[in-house]
Formats: C-alpha cells, structure tokens, sequence
C-alpha cells in the first residue's frame, strides 16, 4: 500500500513540477488529479482456527471448537472483523450442575464506542455435547469462560466476573 501512495504522490508532484516550468495553469488541475486509495477492508476469510478444550473449575464443563475471521478492517481503532465461532459445550457432572460457554464479544458501534456483549450456551446433559453457532460484525475481541452451575436463564454474576476469560480472538 505504501508504494501505490508513493508513486501516487511523486506522479502528482512530477506533474506540478512540469506545469509550473511550463508557465501554464494547468497546475490546479494536475494537483487535483484522482488519486489511488488504500483499500481499507480485507474481504479474504481466514482459515478456521481452533480454540479448546477450555475446561470449567474442578473440570465440570468442557467447551471446544472453531472461529473464523473475515473482513478485517485496519483503518478504525480498534481494528474489527466479522467472527464466525462455531463449538460444542458439554457437562461433565452427573446431577445438579450444567456447563455454560460465555463468550464476551468487544465490539465497535457506529458511534466510535466499544462496548460487550455476552453470549451464553448451556448444556445440562452429562456427556451429549450441545453445539452452538454465531456470527458478529464489528468484533475486536472474543473472549470465553466455561462455567459448571445450576439450570438458570442466565450465568451468575460469579461465572461473569470471578476468574479470567480465555481470548480467542484479538485485533488488538
């Protein structure tokens, strides 16, 4: 990208140069000559990678599986992507507890902000793994947790905050 910006720039000073010696005012308009710009979205999608097994405490739930990146986007802070992340979560306790996948995706919004989101996945039985699937646009980071608790709606607050998240993916 840095060669077309500078052979860019050097035809539009070489045409100045030769305008100005020539004594014409075609100056002006060599100046504002179109210019090449850097592409600013990679559309190419990465290869699959791997992330797993990331096991719960005590080895209570196990999650594994794949994310896929596309459409990087290097001219915005953080850098973003779409994420593909496909996976299978499984509870490894016989009785009362069920294993949970929390992913935390950092996103940008179109405001500038980067907010999370979470989103949560939840086998209660023991050994038949549960697939899940999603897509995010706009994601510089992807996060997991696995969690083993009781059959809720949502993940407790110790399963959100307690620990540290495992990253998956970063365009930090």
């Amino acid at each position: 990208m840095k060669a077309s910006r500078t052979i860019t720039i050097a035809v539009a000073t070489g045409a100045l140069l030769a305008a100005t010696a020539a004594g014409t005012a075609t100056a002006a308009s060599a100046a504002t000559a179109p210019t090449t710009t850097p592409t600013t979205t990679t559309t190419e999608q990465s290869a699959p990678t791997t992330w797993g097994p990331k096991y719960a405490p005590g080895k209570r739930a196990v999650a594994k599986g794949s994310l896929t990146s596309s459409q990087l986007n290097k001219q915005t802070i953080p850098n973003i992507s779409q994420v593909k992340v496909k996976g299978k979560v499984t509870d490894l306790t016989r009785g009362g507890g069920c294993g949970w996948a929390v992913f935390r995706v950092t996103y940008r919004k179109s405001d500038g902000s980067v907010p999370f989101k979470h989103r949560s996945y939840l086998d209660c039985s023991y050994g038949t793994p549960k697939p899940f699937s999603f897509t995010d646009r706009n994601v510089a980071l992807v996060e997991l947790k696995v969690c083993n608790e009781r059959r809720a709606s949502k993940p407790s607050d110790i399963c959100l905050y307690a620990g540290t998240w495992k990253v998956l993916h970063s365009n930090l």
